[in-house]
Parts: C-alpha cells; sequence; structure tokens
C-alpha cells in the first residue's frame, strides 16, 4: 500500500528540534569499515532507510552488520568478498563506496552501477581515473564496475571537479596504496572531514584534512574504530528554511553551524534573525522573506542539496530570485511539481526563476528525490488547504522522523496509506 504525507498548512513552526547523523557521512563511514578486518562501530546513526540498505551492501560482501537504534556495528572478515550485489546496490548511489576500500583491500572489486535519486548524471569516470592512477585497472562490462591491481602505488592526482565520491573513493584507496597519493582539487565537505577523522582513528596518515589538497601517506593495515558521526547540516538547514518560510522561531540541536554558515547568511538576507551557537542555532522570521538569489556550488558554497529549499522559499517570498544550479542538471524536475501548488515559476537551463506569491495552493505533488520531497512538504505549510505529498518513501531515505519532528513543531501533518488518484 502506497503512503502519502497529508499536510494542512498554515502553521506556524516553533520549537526546538534534535538533528541527528548525516546520511551524507554514514554511508561512506560504513564503507571505510571495509578497510580494517574486525568490529567497527558507528555511533549517532540517522534511523532512515538508507542505512540499512548499505548494511546489506555490506553483508552481500561478508560482513556482520547490526543496526541497532543510532549505533550500526560492523564485523568484517579478514577476507572480505569482493563482488557487491546487484540488488543491493541498485537501491542507493553512496554504495559505489565500498569500490574504493574493496581495490584496496582485496585488491579487485566487482561494483554494479549504483541507483539512487534521479537528480541527474553522475559518472564514475573521476572514480575510475583515480583508481588507475593509483595502478587499478577498471572497466565498466555488462552494468558493472570491475577492478583490480596488483598492488596499488601513491600518486599525484587532479580532479577536474571537486567530486564529493570521487575524493572518497580515491581516498580510501590511497590509504593503503604503497607511498604519497596527493589528491588535488579535492571536495572539502564536512562529511569528507569526518571521513578522514574516522580514517585517521583507524590509523591512517593524511594531512590536509579540510582543504583542496589532501596528502596520504600509505600504510600496511588499519584498525577498526569506534566513531561518532557527525550532524547532518542539510537537515539542520532545512528545518532553517522551514522556520523562514513559516514566519516562525526553531532552535535547531545537534549540528555544527559553521557547517551551514552560507545559509544562515541568506536567510538573514531574506530577513531572518539567526542566533548561533557551538552545535546548535536558532532562526526566527516575523515577517514574510524577501527575495534572495542562489547559487549552488561545491562546499563552501551553496550546498545543491538545499536547491529544493530554496526554490520553495523564494516561491512564498516577497520580490524575484534567481535559482542557478551548478552540480546536478535535473534537480529542477521539482519546479513542475511547486507549479502545480501555485508557484510563479519557471525555468532556462541551468537557471530557475521564482517570483513570490502570498501564498501558495494545495494540491497532489509527488516527489523526484529525497530533498524535493522535503521541499514540497515545507511548500505545503505554506498552502492553503490539505496538500497531498505521495512517493514519501524518498524522504524516509533522508530524514529520520520526519513527520514525528515536523509535528512537535506544530505542523498540521500526517503519514496516510492509500492509492493516490492519477
Amino acid at each position: 500500500m502506497a503512503e502519502h504525507f497529508a499536510v494542512n498548512g498554515g502553521a506556524r513552526l516553533a520549537g526546538a528540534v534534535d538533528v541527528v547523523g548525516a546520511k551524507n557521512s554514514v554511508l561512506k563511514l560504513m564503507a571505510a569499515a571495509l578497510l580494517a578486518e574486525g568490529t567497527t562501530t558507528l555511533r549517532n546513526c540517522p534511523e532512515i532507510l538508507d542505512v540499512p540498505l548499505m548494511a546489506d551492501v555490506l553483508r552481500s560482501l561478508g560482513c556482520t552488520v547490526t543496526v541497532k537504534g543510532d549505533t550500526v556495528t560492523i564485523d568484517v572478515p579478514a577476507e572480505p568478498g569482493a563482488q557487491a550485489d546487484y540488488r543491493s546496490v541498485s537501491k542507493l548511489r553512496a554504495s559505489v563506496c565500498v569500490l574504493g576500500p574493496l581495490v584496496a583491500r582485496c585488491r579487485r572489486a566487482i561494483v554494479p552501477l549504483p541507483g539512487g535519486d534521479a537528480i541527474g548524471s553522475r559518472p564514475l569516470d573521476m572514480h575510475q581515473a583515480g583508481l588507475r592512477k593509483l595502478g587499478a585497472t577498471t572497466e565498466i562490462e555488462h552494468g558493472r564496475v570491475v577492478a583490480q591491481a596488483d598492488e596499488l602505488r601513491g600518486a599525484q592526482i587532479w580532479l577536474d571537479f571537486p567530486s564529493v565520491g570521487a575524493t572518497e573513493n580515491i581516498l580510501m584507496a590511497a590509504v593503503l596504496a604503497d607511498g604519497t597519493t596527493v589528491i588535488d582539487n579535492a571536495a572539502r565537505e564536512p562529511e569528507i572531514v569526518d571521513l578522514c577523522t574516522m580514517l585517521q582513528q583507524m590509523g591512517a596518515k593524511i594531512d590536509g584534512v579540510g582543504t583542496s589538497t589532501l596528502s596520504v601517506l600509505g600504510v600496511s593495515g588499519l584498525q577498526p574504530a569506534e566513531h561518532r558521526v557527525i550532524g547532518d547540516r542539510i537537515v539542520g538547514a532545512t528545518w532553517a528554511f522551514a522556520a523562514a518560510m513559516t514566519r516562525g522561531e526553531v532552535t535547531v540541536r545537534g549540528v555544527d553551524p559553521h557547517h551551514i554558515d552560507l545559509v544562515l547568511d541568506k536567510l538573514r538576507t531574506a530577513g531572518a534573525d539567526t542566533v548561533v551557537g557551538t552545535e546548535e542555532f536558532t532562526v526566527r522570521m516575523d515577517q514574510r522573506p524577501t527575495a534572495v538569489d542562489f547559487v549552488t556550488l561545491p562546499f563552501p558554497g551553496f550546498a545543491t542539496d538545499l536547491q529544493p529549499m530554496a526554490i520553495a522559499l523564494s516561491a512564498v517570498a516577497e520580490g524575484t530570485s534567481m535559482i542557478t544550479e551548478n552540480v546536478f542538471e535535473a534537480r529542477f524536475r521539482f519546479v513542475d511539481e511547486m507549479v502545480r501548488l501555485g508557484a510563479d515559476a519557471r525555468t532556462d537551463g541551468h537557471h530557475a526563476v521564482v517570483r513570490g506569491v502570498d501564498r501558495l495552493s494545495s494540491a497532489p505533488v509527488w516527489a523526484s528525490d529525497i530533498r524535493a520531497g522535503a521541499g514540497l512538504v515545507l511548500a505545503a505549510l505554506c498552502a492553503d488547504g490539505q496538500t497531498e505529498v505521495w512517493d514519501v518513501e524518498h524522504i524516509d531515505r533522508g530524514y529520520p522522523r520526519f513527520v514525528e519532528n515536523l509535528r512537535g513543531l506544530g505542523a498540521d501533518i500526517q503519514r496516510v496509506e492509500g492509492e493516490p488518484n492519477r
């Protein structure tokens, strides 16, 4: 039976919400556990659908994985399998991050091309090019990435684009390579820093953490570790946008505000007041937001994952906003659903122009990916009447206790079973 969220607009969100571990970090940390025999324990993990999916990928490689509350325990055998299960890998994009660890540990890997959100082309060219620089051979055959190496050697690697996934795969292969690897134009996202921190706890030697140049001195072996996952900046920023859009006041706890400095600056420009602490922040908006332009870029730029929230805010702001998407070309599919809700928006190539309206109107809408789904719910909070948001399994993949958290802030939302009338 399908499920949807029934959202009655008009509520002003107020209160506090706790953010747990980052989806974009925990899945890569689970993959990194493959680098060491023994038991790795991850704490502060989000209870989202993608965590058990990643657990299934690791189980297909011979690991024993236990998911209990916010703790994930991964027991890695002395000789993990080198071929990941197609059914498990096809369900989430992050599963491709087992490629680097498997090449490092097993000297071979067979990983089906991953699935995940429909937000645009995300080729594995840079992943493969980096592994080849380290001495591996890679090719795509029968829908699988096949890589093998007699040995891995340190190398100088330049990324054409600061790809998060390519940085992670190359980094995890390099920690067990012979010699020094330098990754230039590396991604700098906080999730990369979190991965580096855990790898260092496992015994890896990495310099330049948090910069665009990572220097990795390979070691002969790593040890399992216990690690606490960083707070999810994307979830935290989602609640910040929700506060601004509903003219509410929300305190977000459990995430480093400096990870979303640009987001908070944009919301201040739109008219919000913000108070920043060490691991929490508060956003308060007393009037209709003022239109602001957004440009998505790799960190420390404005995150592409927050583009739907930027469009949702712009849809109810006073004035006209331009949103430029520089990372994933298919993210603007979300705009068509916003138009269903009465948004005055149009797209032209990499740009969306949104003219704010006083109030959106309720309608049935469909989520195309995790962040689009969250953006539609935020828009529904500002619509008259009841909006049905369908394909909510996407939202469940990235937002733990989404409905419960919104209800705790005063939203009128419930999860409903039934089939859509399309």
